[in-house]
């Protein structure tokens, strides 16, 4: 998934602001999923909804205003009842790191309450059930 940076993704020293990217990785997740053929209201309707419940973001190297950026995400984890995503966010020309991390999400129902993940899912997304 690529991404232009914004003046209003910055922050006052013209360098993307550390919280949005965090908003980057959850795009790339919904991408993610959608390109597996889910979509996130679809889920929500059919009673999944998902939780983050720890992240890490490791910051290599400034982005910029004006810069391009490449979100690769993949499915680095899986449980019964969570997924781990994993994010590497590159500057698009040079190929240089900016932010690398993670986030953990935990399936839950309408009500809050933790779930498992259905089979259906997991197999869509190219994962067997542990």
């Amino acid at each position: 998934m690529n991404i232009r940076i914004y003046y209003e993704d910055t922050d006052c020293g013209g360098v993307v602001y550390y919280a949005n990217y965090l908003k980057y990785f959850e795009r790339a997740r919904t991408h993610y999923l959608e390109g597996h053929g889910y979509s996130v209201a679809e889920l929500i309707e059919q009673g999944t909804e998902f939780r983050v419940t720890h992240t890490e973001v490791a910051y290599k190297s400034a982005a910029k205003y004006g810069d391009d950026l490449q979100v690769e995400t993949r499915l680095s984890a899986n449980r019964r009842i969570s997924l781990t995503f994993s994010h590497v966010i590159r500057e698009r020309n040079a190929h240089r790191v900016v932010v690398e991390g993670s986030a953990t999400l935990v399936a839950v129902n309408s009500q809050g309450t933790v779930k498992r993940l259905s089979p259906e899912l997991l197999k869509g997304l190219g994962l067997q059930q542990k």
